[in-house]
């Protein structure tokens, strides 16, 4: 394991209008010695012929196939288990970094000795204009926090694996993030660096954000109840906590300023322990 060296974990299926975006979005990085895990879960599309072109150029880029449809808890665990760096991020293949992402996240964790983190973000749509939705979180998310809510976005996260170690999931199809962080909060705690340094595709057909509350909340069931073990009750009181602690979030850290104004320091302002 290098000690200085970021693994980003990249799942992907069908994001070939997007991939080549994310990836460059990766090599424009202050901070330069990264690899890239992509690991396509049998796109149809032209996905992994372009991350194929631009690995031609660029050897930190590695990529693996599944042998079948897996699902993104698949996908994840399986680069988990290439990835050869300390610090572990993770950016799926439609989303953004902004340039100083790596370096400002390591700085923050080294100088404040944290080993799992997140940053603000905002939000573009298919066409990756921004819609001026800026999300933050709380400073201090607890194991009872994490449990609260899933506060960290899954572009934002990034922990130490020399203090978490190899984390791996059970096959659920959707809130698998959610499943992840669950997990690395039974080890450390999760700190929020405030700065908008992540962009979120919201809309694109087949995500997560473009399904109805009835079938997140169902997702939020099985998240408890399969993944993590919990009998039916504690699975349905769960799932009520995580609907309470999303509208709070969405009161509290979702700010939308319709001028779309980049400055997001000036929006979170707002770093409450929770």
């Amino acid at each position: 394991m290098s000690n200085d060296l970021v693994s980003i974990i990249m799942p992907s299926y069908n994001c070939g209008e997007y991939v080549e975006e994310t990836i460059r979005s990766v090599q424009a990085q202050t901070y330069q010695n990264w690899e890239v895990i992509f690991f396509d879960d049998c796109s149809s599309d032209d996905s992994v012929q372009k991350v194929n072109d631009l690995r031609a150029e660029d050897k930190r880029i590695h990529i693996f196939l599944n042998k079948y449809n897996a699902g993104a808890a698949v996908s994840r665990n399986n680069a988990l288990q290439e990835a050869k760096g300390r610090w572990i991020a993770f950016l799926d293949s439609d989303d953004l970094w902004e340039p100083t992402k790596l370096e400002k996240q390591i700085r923050f964790m080294e100088e404040n000795g944290y080993a799992f983190s997140y940053t603000a973000y905002q939000e573009i749509d298919s066409e990756s204009k921004a819609t001026g939705v800026y999300v933050s979180g709380p400073k201090h998310v607890s194991k009872a926090g994490m449990y609260a809510f899933c506060w960290p976005g899954c572009l934002t996260v990034m922990y130490d694996a020399t203090k978490v170690g190899l984390i791996q999931i059970a096959d659920i199809k959707k809130n698998n993030d959610y499943a992840m962080w669950l997990k690395v909060c039974q080890k450390v705690h999760c700190y929020l660096l405030n700065e908008c340094l992540a962009k979120y595709r919201r809309g694109r057909v087949g995500s997560v954000s473009s399904h109805g509350i009835l079938t997140m909340i169902g997702w939020h069931y099985k998240l408890w109840h399969e993944a993590e073990g919990k009998n039916p009750i504690a699975a349905l009181w769960y799932t009520g906590v995580n609907l309470v602690c999303g509208g709070y979030k969405k009161m509290r850290y979702v700010k939308r300023n319709d001028n779309d104004n980049d400055n997001q320091n000036d929006n979170d302002n707002q770093n409450d322990n929770e």
